[in-house]
């Protein structure tokens, strides 16, 4: 777990220094982030006691690999050890199972994130229970994205150019194809998994 912790942790040191050089100096809002993707989160588990509504267990964990993303940002502004970020999360994510209820848990998680203005990796992991969500699927799904995310940039998606549709399907879906394709436990995955979509990409857009 440590090492796919600090694999993460240079991925979206990458990320955001692909997005701004100097983003550490930026004082963005990652909690903010955090907070909006709990709302559209607590949209796909149901809250409207009007209506009859079913979880949608596939775009709950989106969000929380969304969440994920914001959550690894701002605690590497805290500081610029990876192994200690990494040692810290590893000691979270070992700790409390959920409460019971879903919606309770996502509230105090972000009340948290409201109060403090900071990322409670426990209370995260509370909501990776509630759904039975492991730190497997939270790695597989984190690096898809975050080398979906690069992938998107180098290909356009400032200046408008890059095709989210490849062919028939959007990027997303390709995404989950190409993963189930490759060893997610390999150390160079994220590189497969960018050669592997750009082989994709060029075939479907170019």
């Amino acid at each position: 777990m440590r090492q796919q912790l600090i694999a993460m942790l240079k991925l979206q040191e990458a990320m955001n220094s692909k997005v701004h050089p100097q983003w550490r100096k930026q004082d963005f809002a990652w909690y903010r982030a955090i907070w909006v993707e709990c709302a559209e989160l607590l949209d796909h588990h149901g809250w409207k006691w009007w209506k009859r509504q079913n979880p949608d267990i596939d775009q709950i964990v989106l969000e929380l690999v969304d969440i994920w993303h914001f959550g690894l940002s701002a605690l590497l502004v805290e500081t610029d050890s990876l192994e200690a970020i990494a040692e810290r999360i590893e000691s979270d994510l070992s700790s409390p199972k959920d409460n019971g209820d879903f919606t309770l848990d996502l509230e105090a998680f972000t009340l948290y994130t409201l109060t403090h203005k900071q990322f409670d990796c426990i209370r995260f992991k509370r909501l990776m229970d509630g759904v039975e969500m492991d730190f497997a699927s939270l790695y597989t799904g984190y690096v898809g994205k975050n080398v979906l995310n690069f992938f998107r940039q180098d290909h356009g998606y400032k200046d408008g150019t890059y095709h989210k549709l490849w062919g028939n399907k959007e990027d997303n879906e390709h995404l989950v194809d190409i993963v189930a394709t490759l060893d997610v436990t390999a150390a160079s995955f994220s590189e497969d998994l960018y050669e592997r979509m750009q082989v994709v990409y060029t075939e479907h857009c170019k």
